[in-house]
């Protein structure tokens, strides 16, 4: 009676080699989202009269104001200068996480997304 799935012998070399190359890239990039995370991101709005700082774990660590833009007349551009300095530091995360990991993974898109299987 026939065996059923599997290899006889083990794995051919060259799907061993695949996964050795699998379980390296995956240990690169848990090692490089770790380096992400602790990395900070500052991005400022209104020539600097607001700037944010943003962690790699999508954490606000501080906002910084100066004097001048805290008018309590308009409270609602200092609002939208909050705003749009936190979303150009996360921006900037996101774009350095993105690159760091497709330099890892080669452009793949993800697990399996270039293989023919």
């Amino acid at each position: 009676m026939a065996k059923r799935g599997g290899f006889p012998g083990g794995m051919p070399g060259n799907m061993n080699n695949l996964m050795k190359q699998a379980q390296r890239m995956q240990r690169q990039m848990e090692e490089t989202s770790k380096e992400l995370e602790e990395k900070e991101y500052t991005a400022s709005a209104g020539g600097g009269a607001v700037t944010v700082t943003v962690s790699g774990k999508k954490e606000v660590l501080s906002v910084k104001l100066t004097e001048e833009v805290v008018d309590p007349d308009d409270i609602e551009m200092l609002q939208d200068l909050i705003v749009a300095a936190t979303n150009e530091a996360l921006r900037k995360m996101e774009e350095e996480s993105s690159a760091a990991m497709a330099k890892l993974t080669g452009g793949l898109g993800g697990l399996g997304g270039g293989f023919p299987f």
